[in-house]
């Protein structure tokens, strides 16, 4: 029934009402779009889908690919280019470009790598630490790019490069010390027998909790610092134009900040596996 059809007075009183109802709804559908639009367009930076969305362009990806399976692909295509074409070797005095990568693969094989496995073995490990560390700095500075998303804000993705780190840690010590050597690791020599029925479960459980804090804090902090950054942008769709100035103002500043945190958490996992993997091959240090 109409509002049209009730008693003038009743209708009078309920046009209002019914006014202010369509309103409210307009109100939740205009909502919902925007909300709907901060989703697509800017949080599917961080999360994976079978869609690549791409300034006015939406690609769907075959069902055998996500997007970020599609960012490793391409992170491994970028650095094949970075080293294979634009780095050039046999450069008695490196310049430009190569002078530049150059500084950051001697600081990983002196500074990580034989840091913390020694001479031989560092220099064995530093082009798995330099692959590494290229990678996952790679990931993080795409996901700063508005073409391509974050990788390394999966916890599937920061999971497999801990197993990687992980199996050079059992398997490692193991080839190294054999079996029985490497569970004597876990036993320190002049504890009590008791104290040691304590402290071998938990030194065995802290080699799986080691890889657990590597998956975690890569992936924690690549999220984090977008979901901030996101939210921020966010704030110009739901709230309008007017807190545009400083919402930029913000957004800029945290965008700088997470160009320097890409960096440092290539560094800081690369740095912790080395520490792993060498305590795996020389447990007397």
């Amino acid at each position: 029934m109409s509002v049209e059809n009730v008693h003038p007075d009743v209708g009078h009183a309920a046009k209002p009402l019914a006014q202010g109802t369509e309103h409210a709804a307009e109100h939740v559908a205009e909502g919902h779009s925007k909300a709907e639009a901060f989703q697509h367009f800017l949080l599917h930076h961080v999360m994976d889908g079978t869609e690549w969305h791409l300034p006015f362009l939406h690609i769907s990806l075959p069902s055998f690919l996500t997007l970020h399976s599609v960012m490793l692909i391409l992170a491994v295509v970028f650095l094949y280019l970075l080293f294979g074409v634009f780095f050039k070797k046999g450069q008695r005095v490196p310049t430009g470009l190569t002078n530049f990568l150059e500084s950051f693969v001697v600081f990983i094989r002196d500074e990580i790598a034989i840091a913390n496995l020694g001479e031989r073995d560092g220099r064995k490990f530093a082009p798995f630490f330099c692959s590494l560390f290229f990678f996952i700095m790679m990931l993080n500075f795409m996901g700063l790019i508005p073409l391509f998303s974050t990788a390394t804000s999966n916890i599937a993705v920061t999971t497999a490069l801990s197993l990687v780190i992980l199996g050079f840690i059992i398997i490692g010590g193991i080839a190294r010390n054999g079996f029985i050597g490497y569970l004597k690791s876990f036993a320190a020599p002049g504890i009590p027998g008791p104290v040691l029925v304590i402290l071998i479960p938990i030194e065995i459980l802290g080699v799986f909790i080691k890889a657990f804090a590597l998956t975690v804090r890569l992936f924690a902090n690549m999220l984090a610092g977008h979901i901030v950054l996101f939210s921020l942008l966010g704030m110009i769709l739901l709230f309008g134009v007017f807190v545009g100035p400083p919402v930029v103002l913000m957004a800029t500043a945290i965008y700088l900040l997470e160009i320097f945190v890409a960096l440092l958490q290539a560094y800081i996992f690369t740095l912790l596996a080395a520490m792993f993997i060498g305590t795996s091959l020389h447990p007397e240090h």
